[in-house]
């Protein structure tokens, strides 16, 4: 049975994104303290794979996993899952809402339940926890009235009771969560791909501009940019992108070849499935037939046969 690594501890949101994307085989969960513990794990072939947050639609990008992707020997996403967030308010038995004076949970997870807390718990005091799990043993100790909590935390918490359950400022919030495995063989592309990189632009006027041109100019949608310091040096920046398409793809093995030429750094952090399914849009001019057409043009003029 394969082992799967992932951010805990138990009754996180992570574990239920854990559990989605390896339902299609049996696995064992191993939960870790750290998004890099997690990624180290599976480094060091620990672990199969590694499930963890990635961004969230109300708070961002997470600063712990793309500097993880990056520190150490190669990794790749080879698929993700976007989770709809709505929490669950937890406290002891007995505990009237009236009577809340402290709520735990992750600051960002008090941050996207900010406006409920202020009309249904006006009196409580935020608690900052390094995860929703631990703030339900926060409450099981007496160290806070209610916890902001993942559904699922329930599973593991149950002698605590529900104050209120599906909330959430943003209707819509969501996360998206990677599963992330050593080198090997990628997904098949579907049609319907996402490609990740992070790279390192040279130091120059226009460098930035230049990158992204490479995407631009064969048609390739830019779905993420995100930059995080390379901590070599003050303003020395790494730019994490994502971009439809798979690296099979000929414009996208094109565009790639041309990023690194163009950077002091390029890599390559995988080509998967996008969760929704949409099908990539590709401009007639950017097509495998287009480029296939080119290239056999190019081949007959090397080889004199100009039309």
């Amino acid at each position: 049975m394969p082992r799967i690594a992932y951010l805990g501890p138990q009754g996180t949101f992570t574990e239920q994104a854990a559990r989605e994307l390896t339902a299609d085989f049996a696995a064992e969960l191993i939960a870790h303290d750290t998004v890099h513990s997690a990624l180290e794990a599976v480094r060091a072939g620990e672990v199969e794979a590694a499930g963890v947050p990635m961004e969230n639609s109300v708070e961002g990008a997470v600063p712990s996993t793309l500097d993880g992707l990056v520190a150490g020997d190669p990794v790749v996403a080879v698929a993700e899952l976007v989770l709809p967030i709505r929490f669950d308010v937890l406290a002891r038995p007995g505990t009237d809402p009236s009577e809340v004076t402290s709520v735990a949970s992750h600051p960002h997870a008090l941050a996207q339940v900010r406006g409920w807390l202020s009309r249904e718990l006006p009196r409580a005091q935020d608690v900052p926890t390094a995860s929703t799990a631990t703030a339900a043993v926060e409450v099981e100790n007496g160290t806070a009235d209610a916890a902001v909590v993942a559904p699922v935390a329930h599973r593991y918490h149950s002698r605590l009771t529900r104050l209120a359950s599906d909330i959430a400022d943003v209707d819509d919030a969501v996360t998206r969560f990677l599963l992330v495995r050593r080198p090997g063989h990628l997904p098949e592309p579907t049609g319907a791909d996402r490609t990740s990189i992070a790279v390192v632009a040279h130091d120059e006027v226009g460098a930035l501009g230049e990158v992204l041109s490479e995407l631009s100019l064969r048609g390739i949608n830019l779905s993420r940019i995100e930059s995080r310091p390379t901590k070599d040096r003050l303003g020395a920046y790494r730019f994490f992108l994502d971009f439809d398409g798979h690296v099979a793809d000929t414009r996208i093995g094109d565009a790639l070849t041309g990023l690194h030429r163009r950077c002091s750094e390029v890599r390559f952090l995988g080509s998967f499935p996008k969760a929704d399914s949409n099908p990539v849009s590709v401009r007639a001019s950017d097509s495998e037939q287009a480029f296939r057409r080119s290239m056999r043009w190019l081949s007959e003029v090397r080889r004199g046969r100009t039309a």
